[in-house]
């Protein structure tokens, strides 16, 4: 027996967590914005090896959706792994920006669909 899953993970995410289910703060949607405090807090605790690979890849903004597919780990594992850096100072999560709601004109859409039935 191989130990692993196919994609060759050796722990299993309840293992990653803690055995936690549920993230402890801050609700993250899929397309919430989140980056790396750098520097890290002075008092930070060192952190977990799965802590670090989110890090090393916050280092730009990223949103929480692409973190998971990357770590390739349910978002819900990768919502209580964030919660863990977040209330360790180590990661600003921002939320995604309202859409506004501007009036529609459309005579310019009928325009642009009337040129676009030219092409």
């Amino acid at each position: 027996m191989g130990g692993g899953d196919t994609a060759g993970r050796l722990v299993r995410p309840f293992a990653l967590t803690g055995g936690r289910t549920r993230p402890s703060c801050a609700d993250f949607t899929l397309i919430a914005t989140v980056t790396a405090v750098d520097p890290p807090p002075a008092n930070a605790a060192r952190p977990q090896p799965e802590h670090t690979r989110i890090l090393r890849m916050c280092a730009e903004p990223v949103a929480v959706a692409e973190l998971a597919a990357r770590l390739d780990l349910p978002v819900s594992v990768v919502a209580i792994l964030l919660c863990d850096l977040l209330e360790a100072g180590r990661i600003t999560v921002r939320p995604p920006r309202p859409v506004s709601r501007t009036p529609v004109d459309l005579d310019l859409l009928q325009k642009v669909r009337d040129g676009l039935g030219r092409l």
